[in-house]
């Protein structure tokens, strides 16, 4: 049974918690402000808690050949879960993970600190900053998950920081955002346009409660110029525990419907999740 003692630290964003899981001997969870961030297990780093997580790990999984190293761009960092799973089952990847709140980076790398050699180079720093500055073409895959307490900033939303990614990511390359909305997907809809406008293909990985309007939650766009193969990745969303389908073409035409890409002047921030949305215990 784990015994380590809760770790409570003022961050950047807030009051950050980082709490033991009784069940798993070196295994985390942290929140901001209550709203949970990240699960860590360090004996076990392909271990993903979160569906959200998976869904991500999916995105990376289908990539490329199995096993095989990726250069690949985090935004966001929270406890670094995906660089450690990435890290463990694609060795040898190089990966850059850029996140703002340095007080969480420092509390991070104190406790749950990175195995040595695992070519994990973590940036105090804004996210869009960073992709309009990184070399172009540096990356096979990026992975958008950032957060404001439970929203996406309204920076990381628009046209331009949607151009700023593409030009980060290789021809082929995977754009991949963790996104969290509901009915009627005002803010969902907009993204789905807005990387419609930059990108050619789109797919878009989801729980059925969540298409249909019964309940707020998460979504994961992806964006690519290459062709997305959609099989292998609705075959492992279908297969976990809380079961999400992979939308694609003309289904994703009709959600995004009548909906235009954002402008920076007019981008706003994911909306709030109604109380209890990601609540723990």
């Amino acid at each position: 049974m784990n015994e380590h003692l809760p770790v409570v630290r003022d961050v950047d964003g807030g009051a950050a918690r980082l709490m033991p899981d009784v069940d798993r001997e070196r295994a985390w969870l942290l929140t901001v402000d209550g709203a949970p961030q990240s699960y860590v297990d360090l004996d076990e780093p392909t271990h993903l808690e979160f569906e959200y997580a998976r869904r991500l790990a999916h995105v990376v999984d289908c990539a490329a050949d199995e096993g095989a190293p990726l250069d690949v761009l985090h935004l966001g960092g929270g406890a670094l879960t995906l660089p450690r799973y990435v890290a463990a089952t694609r060795p040898g990847s190089r990966q850059d993970v850029v996140e703002a709140d340095r007080g969480l980076l420092a509390m991070v790398a104190e406790h749950l600190p990175l195995p040595a050699g695992s070519g994990v180079a973590v940036h105090g720093a804004d996210a869009r900053h960073w992709v309009e500055t990184a070399p172009p073409h540096s990356a096979d895959v990026l992975i958008a998950d950032v957060f404001g307490g439970s929203r996406v900033p309204a920076h990381l939303t628009s046209l331009a920081y949607a151009r700023a990614a593409e030009r980060v990511l290789r021809p082929d390359g995977i754009y991949a955002a963790n996104l969290a909305d509901g009915a009627p997907f005002a803010f969902l809809r907009s993204q789905l346009a807005t990387f419609a406008a930059v990108f050619e293909h789109l797919a878009l990985i989801a729980e059925p409660a969540v298409l249909r309007g019964r309940r707020f939650g998460n979504t994961v766009l992806i964006a690519s110029h290459a062709e997305i193969d959609t099989a292998p990745l609705a075959r492992r969303a279908a297969a976990d525990a809380f079961p999400a389908r992979v939308e694609h073409g003309a289904p994703l035409d009709r959600l995004i419907g009548d909906a235009r890409p954002v402008r920076d002047a007019d981008a706003v921030a994911s909306p709030a999740p109604p109380d209890g949305a990601f609540g723990i215990g």
